[in-house]
């Protein structure tokens, strides 16, 4: 089976990780300081903030922010669950805007015409939370204008998108938002086995994700409500979760980090080899941001025929393509359509999801691993 994505680890990783376990630390040690250093250093921002997951990044990154209890948060149907969770666990409303039907990216026309709909309600998004959607980065410059002119805070969520970049700046350098979460999942682009980091350019933010992610402890004497009791003492001076990184997973990312660049030339190689094997079969390949480079965590493709979409997808599981489907659009999912969402609500995404199938794409796949897919999609959809 040539999988939809998977992990690429070399020697110089593993004896990274055999390293720390030999060491001191294996949590609260020097691995991930360094991490986060070289990630902000990656991508351009000032402070980078490492966590157990993305998931836990975008918690700590929207509370950071403010959102709490009868705020509003919008993001984008096409995601994994997480990006509009994060809302919820702060007890927040949350909803969506619909994406480009190019590139599967919230879109700014949308946007702009619900934020003009919200003003005249009265019921603007605190923060909105647009997704760079396979690795590929939303029309970034235009969502911020638009969240500036209704002073709304932007968290992306580039949990696909590490070494992507739109314009000059990388994703990450929040040249665009308030703070940028990454994913290290295995089947992205870099891994730490499980992780992800929040990046900002503002000390306060960085601070207080920092603390959320520790339980809302501090030994700071500069965050302390009184003088130190002694050298043993500690403030918990917030609420906050056990969201750390051990050292072991930042000491992978570290080591990682080195053939970041690699990774991301290959998968744009593929891709682009994608663009020409499929240009004549009866199916849509993806568009792309004009003046953005994707870090392509997905490949995704949708049939014309979208009555063929099961049947298609079933053929390439069963003949050793693992395809997936990335996503089904959260506010169809029962918790969502229990809050008042509905099917019918955001046409795009829904239209996307009838057609869509993610194939298999990673750094270390071979040519003629992309021609045996390409082989049988082309069997599939002559069927």
């Amino acid at each position: 089976m040539i999988p939809y994505g998977r992990q690429d680890i070399s020697q110089a990783d593993i004896d990274a990780v055999v390293d720390v376990l030999k060491s001191d630390f294996l949590t609260q040690g020097p691995a991930v300081p360094a991490f986060e250093q070289a990630i902000a250093d990656y991508v351009g921002a000032k402070f980078g903030v490492a966590v157990n997951s993305a998931t836990s990044a975008l918690h700590i990154a929207v509370k950071a922010l403010g959102l709490g209890e009868g705020d509003l948060m919008w993001t984008s149907p096409i995601t994994f669950v997480a990006s509009a969770n994060c809302g919820r666990y702060c007890g927040a409303d949350v909803d969506f805007v619909d994406i480009d039907a190019d590139t599967f990216n919230m879109c700014p026309d949308a946007l702009a015409a619900k934020l003009e709909a919200a003003e005249a309600a009265g019921r603007l998004p605190k923060v909105i939370v647009p997704v760079h959607m396979c690795g590929q980065s939303t029309r970034a410059e235009e969502i911020a204008a638009l969240a500036r002119k209704y002073g709304i805070k932007i968290v992306e969520d580039a949990s696909h998108a590490i070494g992507a970049s739109y314009g000059e700046d990388k994703v990450g350098a929040c040249a665009y938002s308030d703070i940028t979460v990454f994913s290290f999942h295995p089947v992205k682009i870099i891994t730490t086995a499980e992780g992800g980091l929040a990046t900002t350019n503002d000390p306060v933010l960085a601070e207080r994700m920092g603390l959320l992610r520790s339980h809302g402890v501090t030994r700071d004497p500069a965050l302390m409500t009184h003088e130190s009791d002694g050298p043993w003492y500690y403030q918990q001076v917030d609420l906050g979760w056990n969201y750390r990184m051990t050292e072991m997973q930042a000491a992978l990312g570290l080591s990682q980090m080195a053939r970041l660049d690699q990774f991301i030339d290959r998968r744009n190689a593929l891709a682009d080899r994608y663009d020409s094997l499929l240009a004549d079969l009866p199916l849509q390949i993806p568009g792309r941001t004009d003046g953005a480079r994707s870090a392509w965590h997905l490949y995704v493709i949708r049939l014309d025929d979208a009555a063929k979409h099961r049947e298609v997808f079933e053929y390439l599981r069963a003949n050793g393509i693992g395809v997936n489907l990335h996503y089904i659009p959260v506010h169809t999912q029962p918790y969502y359509r229990d809050l008042g969402h509905k099917v019918g609500d955001f046409p795009a995404s829904e239209e996307y999801y009838s057609r869509a199938i993610s194939i298999p794409l990673f750094a270390g796949m071979s040519d003629v691993e992309q021609n045996d897919v390409v082989r049988v999609l082309s069997e599939a959809l002559s069927k």
